[in-house]
């Protein structure tokens, strides 16, 4: 029976709800000195950083702070409100503060307005010079426009747009637009505002969006309530300053990104938080994108972008292909926080990307991408929570990597954990933004607690720099070809802490470096073993150390921990274990009718058992590399051409 504790750990299961919707075709005439414009305008998705490293550490990301006000959160009440009563194409209205000509209604007065009826042919303007809030409370209303913003916000200190409990409100545009201010070609949103916008209440509204954007501010947008369908030609809901969701159900369905904010001349502004609400994300391109900073510290949000990962680009085609459009579940220039709530992501692109650094300290992640599941430019930073990245090219990627707590858990067809790059290959003339990857010092990966669990079909540690491991749990079901290794790294593995369990082919196979402070394994057998195959490590007293089945077919096991002392032991393959299988690994039980394959005496930090890897690899990471490390293929370079015997 084992002495070591393992820490329990289940895959978490990714929910995905899909919704779909109709476009509502509309038309109206309005009366405006503009230019005309005939073909729709979607906004790009790319970033014009996207190549970029942002140099901004994890420790500097601050999630930023948004200020509701009661008015935010709070529903207007209607009892001493304007009432407009939408007729056709014009309108009832009772009291003060606003005009009606030729199906155009404008309020140019702040104040309470109660909206209701049908405007089949028209527009509701907001042009308000003097200070004040207007509030819009939408009580039963459905405005139609073909050829511009159904509601268009041209001035106004600030609107607060309440929707009525158990109403059913409906925006919609068509699909050619004339342009209040051509030179800006604006409005280009079903709701469009200059000005600050806020959306409370517990009503519904549904916009069609056919032109091109569904909610857009010029300012910052707030959603505190409401339940809120976009379908949209463009981008679903886009805030130039920010966008701040704090509650909600919102469902986006996009042709372009499903939430995002554009100021990019503001270091504070540009940014996406989400703090709570229900969100469901489906779009062509970015799920949510920010300019600067995207949080998100409650809330569930389910993005799918770009079709889903059975959508992904093979790696052979983006060589031979340049990929213009980004379809990224969550996108950020400076940084990603997550401190809370629950997020599933199916994206055809990188699920989680940051070209700055990403922190996260909470919450839950589940994860399946047609490229990385989370991939920073810089740096990530796991200090607590749940990621289940149940599909993926690379699991995590960065140049600097520290995981100080929290379960992880990876499937990937290339490395699981990538420190500096993509494959051996993959970054010369491949994936846009790899390749400012090189081998380097600055390049680390620091382990210090937490469980993390993968199946990769590459490398599964990988770092083109070192590898640092004080606690924690790492358990590795690596590549079952000769060219990859479940541990890889070209500086130094030092190990002063933790329990790591590496299985996987033995042609690159890699032991910790024996400048650690703990003992390791690394045992190569003679022959592959099928996976299922149990491997089982005991002391010559019959004291069992693990007992393991790997996923895969194998034929090396490198192995670290506090367990492993100078003495003597015997390693077995076969066999059955009465305990609890869990993740491969067995506890409580015990193991009979194995075959040894061999006893041997630890007396140094490295033990090699069976036969020296083929392929340049060593104990300690002693082959190939000068100072280290196990020399990496070239783009052309096949594991004969590199082959020593």
């Amino acid at each position: 029976m084992s002495s070591f504790d393992f820490k329990r750990y289940q895959a978490l299961s990714a929910v995905l709800a899909f919704f779909t919707g109709s476009f509502f075709m509309s038309s109206c005439s309005l009366q405006n000195n503009s230019s005309s414009q005939n073909t729709s305008s979607q906004s790009s998705s790319s970033l014009s950083t996207e190549q970029t490293s942002i140099q901004t550490s994890a420790s500097d990301l601050e999630t930023p702070s948004v200020e509701y006000t009661s008015e935010d959160t709070e529903a207007a009440d209607a009892t001493n409100a304007v009432q407009i009563k939408f007729q056709g194409s014009s309108a009832q209205v009772d009291g003060k503060g606003v005009s009606v000509k030729n199906g155009i209604v404008t309020i140019n007065s702040a104040g309470t307005y109660a909206l209701s009826g049908t405007l089949s042919e028209g527009q509701l303007v907001v042009d308000v010079s003097e200070s004040g809030t207007v509030k819009l409370i939408l009580n039963g209303a459905s405005i139609s426009c073909s050829n511009s913003s159904a509601i268009y916000v041209k001035n106004a200190d600030k609107v607060i747009l309440t929707l009525a409990d158990g109403t059913q409100n409906t925006l919609s545009d068509g699909t050619n637009y004339v342009f209040d201010d051509a030179e800006n070609s604006e409005p280009d949103a079903a709701l469009f505002s200059k000005s600050d916008l806020t959306v409370n209440g517990s009503g519904t509204l549904t916009v069609n969006a056919n032109y091109n954007d569904g909610i857009t501010s010029k300012d910052g947008l707030r959603i505190a309530g409401g339940n809120i369908t976009i379908n949209s030609a463009g981008d679903g809901i886009k805030g130039r300053d920010f966008v701040s969701v704090k509650d909600g159900n919102i469902s986006v369905s996009a042709q372009g990104d499903g939430i995002k904010s554009t100021n990019d001349k503001d270091a504070q502004k540009g940014f996406v938080l989400i703090e709570g609400g229900k969100l469901n994300i489906i779009c062509a391109k970015d799920g949510i994108q920010a300019e600067t900073t995207a949080s998100v510290t409650g809330g569930e949000i389910s993005v799918t972008s770009g079709g889903g990962s059975s959508n992904g680009i093979s790696q052979t085609t983006q060589q031979n292909t340049e990929e213009t459009e980004s379809k990224k579940g969550i996108k950020a220039t400076t940084g990603i926080i997550v401190s809370g709530g629950k997020i599933d992501i199916n994206s055809a692109d990188d699920a989680v990307h940051s070209n700055g650094s990403i922190k996260i300290s909470s919450g839950t992640l589940t994860v399946s991408s047609g490229d990385d599941g989370i991939h920073a430019d810089n740096q990530i930073v796991v200090d607590n929570g749940e990621i289940s990245i149940s599909k993926s090219y690379e699991g995590l990627e960065s140049s600097v990597m520290t995981i100080n707590n929290g379960n992880i858990y990876v499937v990937s067809s290339d490395d699981g954990i990538n420190i500096a790059g993509g494959n051996d290959g993959s970054s010369v003339n491949g994936r846009p933004g790899q390749n400012e990857f090189a081998n380097s010092s600055n390049n680390q990966l620091y382990i210090n607690g937490g469980y993390i669990w993968m199946d990769a079909a590459g490398d599964g540690l990988d770092s083109n720099g070192s590898i640092t491991m004080t606690n924690g749990t790492v358990i590795v079901n690596g590549p079952e070809n000769d060219g990859n290794g479940a541990v890889d790294y070209n500086g130094t593995f030092k190990v002063d802490g933790g329990w790591l369990l590496a299985v996987g082919s033995s042609g690159m196979a890699q032991a910790p470096s024996d400048s650690s402070s703990q003992y390791s394994l690394m045992i190569n057998f003679d022959s592959k073993l099928s996976a299922g195959t149990l491997v089982h490590l005991q002391t010559s007293s019959g004291e069992e150390i693990f007992t393991f089945a790997p996923s895969k077919t194998y034929q090396s096991v490198v192995f670290c921990s506090p367990e492993i002392k100078e003495g003597s032991y015997s390693v077995y393959t076969g066999g059955t274990n009465t305990g609890t299988n869990e993740n491969g690994l067995y506890t409580g039980g015990n193991y009979s009718g194995g075959t040894e394959y061999k006893s041997f005496e630890v007396s140094s930090k490295v033990t090699t058992v069976g036969q020296a890897p083929r392929m340049g690899g060593g104990p300690g990471g002693m082959g190939g590399n000068p100072g280290g490390g196990r020399r990496k293929f070239q783009p052309g370079e096949t594991e004969a051409t590199t082959n020593q015997g």
